[in-house]
Parts: structure tokens; C-alpha cells; sequence
């Protein structure tokens, strides 16, 4: 990881300016662009690198540059990647720099978003994050910036490069070993009867056949017989398209009726079992790749009945993979 020198202070004016290279940054708030029109769509790392903007936590911007206009003195392997604040609380900066992409200070002002491509800037914000840490991102992101980020991570599909690639290391290299990821999740709203979902695991598997598959996992104190009983086990799928609003996507996890013929499964993991309302009414949840190991979903409940509209079942999904969770199993 790569820290930068020195921190730069930003003029009055809403247009922050660096020398040499006199680069302008400029803001949407409260949309989420970010332009340069000395960026390319494919944002290069060395520009990426060259500028990260912080948000503290009284909401104030802290530009990190570097230039050769700083004394030589100052090492970057003598700075910190976290700030302590007044209060001793510990901000670290990598994470901070996710947030106030997706949540801009007002001190800034718009540019044309057509300069460069919102998801390419966020997926190197978040590769920049070492991966034992990604994990912050649940509680930063609020249910608002969760919705921020599956909109940037649609602005993926215009980059023909980073669309290849994929936030899951399973589901990428087609390994046909059962092999299992874990992840952490977070979301809002939906029924009473799935308050659990706010806070929950996935789990995605591939089997020996080299079919990838899941199954959610309520955290709650209280689903220990549940997540017996009612195991959710879904089927992951390509998929181009959410049914309900034709936007693009990358993953559909499939729910059906939960009895799915596993030819092998996580060692520990109960048999699959028939769903309970509302995962037996048609609930397939819709995923994009945000960054390495961190994706966004939509849960959608698209009815048995030809007659019912699908409505979404919660708000967005942000799943973040667990540090070093990728590992063999045997069923």
C-alpha cells in the first residue's frame, strides 16, 4: 500500500487546485461523481493514487497528496494509515476515502460525470483497503451510501476491462474442489417476520460438480433452530438483467423452493429443507462486483402468482467477504 507524503490544505473556493500538475477535483453533492477532465474512463492507478479525499468525522474534507513540492524529508512509511482524532477515536483513512466518495462534502462542486467511469474509482478505493479490514465497511456504509454504491457499481458496465472482473476469488477461477466463502451482510427494512436480515452471513460453495451454490445465516441470538430447520440455500447464476427494472447485473442468487439435490456440501451445513415465507415466494437477490471481496445486492420477491408484481424485499445489500474465509470442504 502506498501512503502519501503530505497533506495539502484546500483553498476557500469550492475548486481545489494541486500543483505542479494543476489537477482540478470537483464534486456532485449529493450525487456521487467524481470528474477530472484530465482523467480518463479508466481512471489510471497513477492518478488514483495521486489523490484520496477523506471524510472526518465532523464531516470536514482532508486532501492527502503528493507532490515534489514537499520537503524531502518527510517519508511516507512515517505516516500512518489512520488518523486519531481529538476524541481518541481511530479513523482509518482507506475506508473514510469509500465513504466520502459515496457520500461527498459540500464544500465541492459538480463536474460532467461522463469524464471518467464512478466505478472504476470505487473498485481501486476499495482494492486499496487491505482485505483484513474491508470488514469496516459495514458499519461506515449506511443504508443511503448502500444504495449509492450499487447505483456507482452500474456505471461498471461501461468498462469493457473491469466488467471481467469479479469481487469473489470462488467464483472467478472455476475451481471445481468444494471450496466455501464467507460473508458478512448488511441491509434495512423488509417484513417483520425477516428482521434478522439487517445483520447477517453468506455463504457461497462450489460443489464437486462444479455448480456454485449458498445459503444465508441469520447472526440473531435466536435462529439457532432456524438455521437448522430452514437452511436457504440458493443457486448462484449468471445473469445479465434484473427481471424487475432491466438493469444490468453480474449474479442472480435463485431461492425457489429451497429443495435443491446437492451432490455434496460444506462439511456441518443440514440437508436442504423447504423454505419458509417469504424465501418460498420467488425471492432472487440481484448482485453486482463493487470491488475485491465487496459486492452489493437487491433482493427482489417476484411472486409465485403471474398476476403479482415483484416488489423488492428489503433495501440494498452490501456483502463484504470475510478475511481469509476461502477454504476446502468436505460434505
Amino acid at each position: 500500500m502506498q501512503y502519501p507524503q503530505a497533506a495539502a490544505a484546500a483553498p476557500s473556493g469550492p475548486t481545489i487546485c494541486f500543483s505542479p500538475k494543476s489537477t482540478t477535483f470537483q464534486i456532485r453533492h449529493p450525487s456521487f461523481h467524481f470528474c477530472s477532465t484530465k482523467f480518463s474512463s479508466a481512471l489510471p492507478s497513477s492518478s488514483l493514487r495521486s489523490l484520496s479525499i477523506s471524510r472526518l468525522a465532523n464531516h470536514s474534507a482532508t486532501v492527502r497528496a503528493s507532490s515534489s513540492s514537499f520537503s524531502s524529508s518527510a517519508s511516507p512509511w512515517d505516516e500512518k494509515p489512520y488518523q486519531v482524532l481529538p476524541n481518541g477515536k481511530i479513523v482509518y483513512l482507506d475506508e473514510q476515502d469509500v465513504v466520502t466518495f459515496l457520500d461527498p462534502p459540500v464544500e465541492l462542486i459538480p463536474l460532467d460525470p461522463s469524464s471518467y467511469n464512478p466505478a472504476a474509482y470505487l473498485w481501486k478505493k476499495i482494492e486499496d483497503i487491505p482485505e483484513e479490514r474491508r470488514h469496516r465497511l459495514l458499519p461506515l456504509l449506511n443504508p443511503r451510501l448502500i444504495s449509492q454504491a450499487w447505483g456507482i457499481a452500474g456505471t461498471r458496465y461501461n468498462n469493457p476491462k473491469l466488467v471481467e472482473k469479479s469481487a469473489s476469488s470462488l467464483l472467478a477461477t472455476g475451481n471445481s474442489e468444494t471450496v466455501a466463502e464467507f460473508w458478512k451482510c448488511r441491509t434495512s427494512g423488509g417484513p417483520l417476520q425477516i428482521a434478522w436480515l439487517n445483520f447477517f452471513k453468506k455463504v457461497v460453495f462450489r460443489t464437486g460438480d462444479g455448480q456454485a451454490y449458498g445459503r444465508l445465516i441469520s447472526e440473531s441470538i435466536f435462529s439457532g433452530l432456524s438455521n437448522s430447520f430452514y437452511p436457504l440455500y440458493f443457486t448462484v447464476s449468471e445473469l445479465k438483467e434484473v427481471m424487475s427494472t432491466e438493469e444490468p447485473c453480474d449474479l442472480a442468487y435463485e431461492f425457489k423452493d429451497g429443495t435443491l439435490d446437492l451432490p455434496d456440501f460444506p462439511r456441518g451445513f443440514p440437508k436442504p429443507a423447504e423454505h419458509p415465507w417469504p424465501f418460498n415466494d420467488e425471492i432472487v437477490i440481484y448482485i453486482r462486483h463493487a470491488g475485491p471481496g465487496v459486492m452489493v445486492g437487491q433482493a427482489w420477491q417476484e411472486g409465485k402468482a403471474l398476476q403479482q408484481v415483484p416488489k423488492k424485499l428489503c433495501g440494498e445489500i452490501l456483502m463484504v467477504k470475510e478475511y481469509l474465509s476461502s477454504q476446502p470442504q468436505s460434505g
